[in-house]
């Protein structure tokens, strides 16, 4: 018999990500910074007590864009080309029956006193911008860490990191402080995994910008960044 647990949003995260598309596909992967701001009945500074003390945290959030009434016990990981159907818990899908996702990210700082109550300020989070924090656990080395583990499929087809292109005038365009996050978010790749197509350009906003690149064999090159009007 099925049961619903009730879950409260305690925070959202606010990130250089408008849209899905551009976001690295794992927590990590890019410096890109964040912060998480807190709901009003959590907007308590004792609630933070201690955690400077750690420099990474576990985020459990909601695929906010993915919720949806039913689900599939398999799904189309875009790893694999979009071409094969893995088990839904063999995989890191947002189409599950509880749309929940797990991040790990760097604590760069904590904020007690801002206009907007208390923030943490973080990086490494793979989230769009707005979504839903359900818990903020602490990452812990000795007991999270497991360098042995193996990585199944999501280690097949793994090309190595992208060479970026990008003129300096371009790069200028973008705050200082996003211009490496945004290099090392090209060199992942963000193109869907089922649409390398050489020669299309591709686009995503990115920290009040709209970047456009194209990728021929191993090389990625921003065509332009465009700031917002």
């Amino acid at each position: 018999m099925s049961q619903t647990v009730p879950l409260h949003i305690i925070a959202r995260i606010r990130s250089d990500f408008p849209t899905k598309f551009g976001i690295p596909r794992q927590s990590g992967l890019a410096d890109a910074p964040a912060r998480i701001v807190f709901e009003p009945e959590y907007l308590n500074a004792d609630a933070l007590r201690g955690i400077d003390g750690f420099s990474h945290l576990w985020l459990i959030w909601q695929f906010s864009e993915a919720v949806r009434d039913g689900w599939s016990p398999t799904v189309r990981p875009p790893k694999l080309g979009g071409n094969r159907r893995m088990g839904v818990f063999a995989t890191r899908s947002p189409f599950r029956p509880n749309a929940i996702g797990l991040s790990s990210v760097r604590l760069d700082r904590v904020e007690l006193h801002t206009p907007d109550g208390p923030v943490l300020h973080v990086s490494g989070a793979d989230l769009m911008d707005g979504t839903p924090i359900f818990d903020i656990k602490p990452y812990l080395a000795y007991t999270d860490a497991h360098p042995e583990a193996t990585g199944g499929f999501a280690l097949q087809n793994r090309d190595g990191v992208l060479h970026v292109r990008c003129t300096d005038d371009l790069l200028d365009r973008l705050p200082a402080g996003r211009r490496e996050a945004l290099l090392a978010i090209l060199a992942q790749d963000p193109r869907p995994g089922y649409q390398h197509e050489p020669g299309r350009v591709y686009g995503f906003p990115f920290a009040g910008c709209e970047v456009r690149f194209s990728v021929e064999d191993n090389t990625l090159t921003v065509q332009d960044i465009i700031p917002s009007p």
